[in-house]
C-alpha cells in the first residue's frame, strides 16, 4: 500500500513538473518555476530569443527605476519606470504598435503591461525573465552613455541570484 502511494505521489510530481517546465522560456528551471509562481499570467509574454530576433522592429519599455536603467538597459529601450509610470510616457506610441515591457525579472513589467492594456494598447507583451534573462542568454545591454556594458543592476541580493552573467550592481 505504501509503495503504491509513493509511486502515485512521484507520478503526480512528475506530471506537475512537466506541465510547469513544458513551456519554459528561461534557461534555469528553478528561475522558470519562480516566475511561474510570481507572475499572474494575465498578460502575453515574449521569450528572449523571439524578442532578440525582432529587436530592431520592436519598441521596448524599461519598467525599472531610473537608477537601474542608468546602469544598463536594452539599447533602444525607453525609460518607463513602474513606480512613476504614466501614460504620458507612451502618448506618442500608436496603440497597435508592438510594445515589449521588461524589468529585472518580469513582475514590475507585468504591472505596466496591464496598465497599457487597460489604456487600449492592443499589442503589449511582457519580456519573460526580464533583463536578467536577456543578459543570461548573451544579449547586450548599454549604460546611460549608450556604451555596451557588462554591468546590470541586480535589484537586490535576493533577486540578483537569477542573474548568472554580467557584473551585479547594487545601490
Amino acid at each position: 500500500m505504501k509503495k503504491k502511494f509513493i509511486i502515485k505521489i512521484l507520478f503526480t510530481l512528475c506530471m506537475v513538473s512537466a506541465f510547469i517546465y513544458a513551456d519554459a522560456q528561461v534557461k534555469s528551471s528553478s528561475f522558470n518555476f519562480t516566475l511561474k509562481l510570481l507572475l499572474s499570467g494575465s498578460t502575453p509574454t515574449i521569450n528572449i530569443p523571439e524578442a532578440a530576433a525582432g529587436f530592431r522592429s520592436y519598441t521596448f519599455l524599461d519598467a525599472r527605476e531610473l537608477n537601474e536603467y542608468n546602469v544598463s538597459h536594452l539599447q533602444t529601450a525607453l525609460f518607463a519606470g513602474a513606480k512613476t509610470f504614466s501614460l504620458d510616457k507612451v502618448k506618442n506610441i500608436k496603440k497597435n504598435q508592438l510594445l515589449i515591457v521588461y524589468c529585472s525579472i518580469g513582475k514590475r513589467s507585468e504591472e505596466v503591461t496591464l496598465k497599457l492594456k487597460k489604456a487600449g494598447y492592443t499589442n503589449v507583451k511582457n519580456l519573460y525573465g526580464g533583463i536578467f534573462e536577456w543578459v543570461n542568454q548573451g544579449n547586450r545591454v548599454y549604460n546611460n552613455r549608450n556604451v555596451i556594458t557588462d554591468s546590470v543592476h541586480a535589484y537586490s541580493h535576493f533577486w540578483g541570484k537569477w542573474l548568472d552573467k554580467g557584473v551585479k550592481v547594487y545601490d
